[in-house]
C-alpha cells in the first residue's frame, strides 16, 4: 500500500441522479380521447419548437384532412419521467396518423 493514497482526501461523491436526468419533455399527440407521445425531448425549448413545427404540419396539410375525413390531432408539451415512457415507443411523425396507424 503507498503511503501517499493514505494520506490523501477521499474522493468527492457524485451524485447519479444529475448525470443522468430523469425528467423529459414529450410532445404529446391528441385525437378524441387517444394520446400518444409524438416525440421526447431534454428540454423544454426543444420539446416547444417540436410542438410548432407538428403544428406547423398539421395546418398545412388541414384541408386534405377535413376532405378525408381525418380529425386534427392536437399536441402539447408536457414533463414525463424516463420510467413513465413506453417499452415498445416509438417517435410518431407529424402526419403519421395518416397511415391510420396512430395509437
Amino acid at each position: 500500500m503507498s503511503g501517499a493514497a493514505e494520506g490523501a482526501p477521499p474522493a468527492p461523491v457524485l451524485s447519479l441522479s444529475r448525470a443522468r436526468e430523469d425528467r423529459l419533455w414529450a410532445v404529446v399527440a391528441a385525437i378524441g380521447r387517444k394520446t400518444r407521445i409524438a416525440e421526447i425531448h431534454a428540454s423544454r425549448a426543444a420539446a416547444d419548437a417540436d410542438r410548432s413545427w407538428r403544428e406547423q404540419q398539421v395546418r398545412a396539410y388541414a384541408s386534405f384532412l377535413r376532405g378525408s375525413g381525418m380529425p386534427l390531432p392536437n399536441y402539447s408539451v408536457s414533463a414525463i419521467r424516463r420510467a413513465d415512457l413506453p417499452r415498445s415507443w416509438r417517435p410518431l411523425p407529424a402526419l403519421g396518423f395518416l397511415r391510420g396507424q396512430f395509437i
